[in-house]
């Protein structure tokens, strides 16, 4: 088992997980088909002034893989992708929003995946993965690992893919859907909807199973306005869609809707986990990814 240092600092309680078998393993891996390096921004990238330097927020090819507890094999692995936002990194994401922490308590028969996207820094940029087929060689790259860990078979295949993140992850996730040439089965996007109204609107139409969860605020910079925009675009095209305040959320509503708007009154940082596990919730009731048996 392989638990880094680094997040035995971050998640003190999974030293003890990584002493029995059928509990937390988690990975790192290096690979080329992360966001960074790109070209786009060898030169580093400048927001509001300040200058963010290439080798330090743009150079970053990691990839954080977790398997929960008591996870089986099949021929087909589901997946759940996590991007971060603003001024985060995927260690920090998973620390703050206790992401692992939500996946595991969520009992998926699926592997969580977080691969680094711009390190500290206020860029919503994707990076490589924004363009055709890079995403799905980064899967390649995720199973190819879990294979040579013997974790599953040499036969596996992806089964359902879900994409989730928070803020400014909304860019990446939206272009991975339009050039990340797999099929995504649902989108979990939490206070994040600035624009790329196109890419997810074609999405959603694009098959009757794609099931849309936009968790937003009037906090959020803009999200509340562009979500409103969203929901008028859907209704023009006859597209059914659900618009709860969070406190009315329940399962049957998570299970049975295609199109979810959730209007939240928390702070912007506060929808993941802060108090309410939403991360969890969304997961646990997601008709994609099967329990833990």
């Amino acid at each position: 088992m392989r638990i880094p240092f680094l997040l035995l600092l971050l998640f003190p309680c999974f030293a003890s997980f990584a002493q029995k078998e059928n509990e937390l393993q988690l990975f790192r891996i290096s690979s080329a088909y992360t966001s960074f390096p790109d070209t786009a921004r060898s030169t580093g990238h400048t927001y509001n002034k300040v200058l963010y330097p290439a080798t330090v927020h743009y150079s970053d090819s990691t990839v954080l893989i977790a398997v929960p507890p008591y996870f089986k094999t099949g021929k087909h692995v589901d997946v759940v992708f996590w991007f971060h936002g603003w001024r985060n990194t995927i260690d920090s994401a998973a620390a703050y929003f206790e992401l692992i922490k939500q996946f595991i308590a969520s009992k998926r028969n699926a592997i969580l995946v977080l691969p680094e996207t711009t390190k500290n820094a206020p860029d919503s940029y994707g990076g490589k993965l924004e363009q055709a087929g890079i995403f799905k060689n980064l899967l390649k790259d995720v199973l190819f690992k879990l294979k040579t860990e013997k974790l599953i078979s040499k036969n596996a295949k992806p089964g359902n893919i879900v994409l989730a993140g928070h803020s400014g992850a909304f860019r990446v996730m939206a272009h991975i859907l339009q050039n990340g040439g797999v099929e995504i089965k649902q989108v979990i996007l939490f206070d994040g909807l600035y624009s790329q109204l196109d890419k997810y609107t074609a999405w959603i139409q694009s098959d009757a199973s794609h099931q849309f969860i936009n968790l937003y605020t009037n906090k959020g910079g803009g999200t509340d306005e562009v979500s409103d925009k969203m929901m008028q675009l859907l209704r023009e095209k006859n597209i059914p869609f659900i618009n709860p305040e969070e406190k009315d959320v329940h399962t049957p509503m998570l299970k049975t809707n295609q199109v979810i708007f959730i209007h939240s009154l928390k702070e912007h940082n506060d929808v993941i986990n802060r108090p309410d596990h939403n991360f969890r919730l969304f997961l646990e009731n997601s008709n994609a990814l099967a329990p833990l048996l």
